[in-house]
């Protein structure tokens, strides 16, 4: 059975003027850049007047080993979505105003493939491997996740910062 230890949790919240394509592909191709493959699991938009709030949850993961793979989960929540133009050296470009608030979860999966779960000596020694084996290499796994995690929700705020500029 798949061993999952939650490392780290992070909260990016936004209000303001951004635009939303963007975001979404900015933060997909950052995750794809570090070698993530993201699977969108819900997708829901909810329309009220000239408002939209939209949810979205993703899961990433990355392969590091035969035994360790790094996940990282992103909850999306936009509420109160509308358009707005906004000028730009003198020319007019449709964007969106609202509040974002983006949940990141970060975890180290061990045994993700199940390989340590074919008997029960199998499962007695894995506990054996786990705590004096591999002990210093998964303290490393769980540093990168941290730091991906923090990474992610630095950048976003970067950049939701600059979005706001234009």
């Amino acid at each position: 059975m798949v061993e999952k230890d939650k490392i780290t949790e992070e909260k990016v919240k936004f209000s303001g003027i951004f635009e939303f394509k963007d975001t979404y592909q900015f933060v997909y191709n950052w995750l794809v850049d570090e070698d993530y493959t993201v699977e969108e699991e819900k997708y829901s938009e909810t329309i009220s007047g000239d408002t939209k709030g939209i949810e979205i949850n993703w899961k990433a993961t990355k392969k590091v080993s035969d035994y360790f793979r790094n996940e990282i989960k992103l909850g999306w929540r936009i509420i109160g979505m509308s358009n707005v133009e906004v000028e730009k050296n003198g020319k007019k470009i449709k964007m969106n105003k609202g509040n974002i608030e983006l949940k990141i979860v970060g975890s180290l999966s061990r045994d993700y493939m199940g390989k340590w779960d074919s008997n029960a000596s199998m499962k007695f020694l894995r506990g054996g491997y786990d705590k004096y084996i591999i002990e210093g290499t998964m303290k490393g796994y769980n540093g990168k996740v941290f730091g991906d995690v923090s990474m992610i929700a630095e950048q976003l705020k970067a950049f939701l910062a600059i979005e706001g500029l234009k």
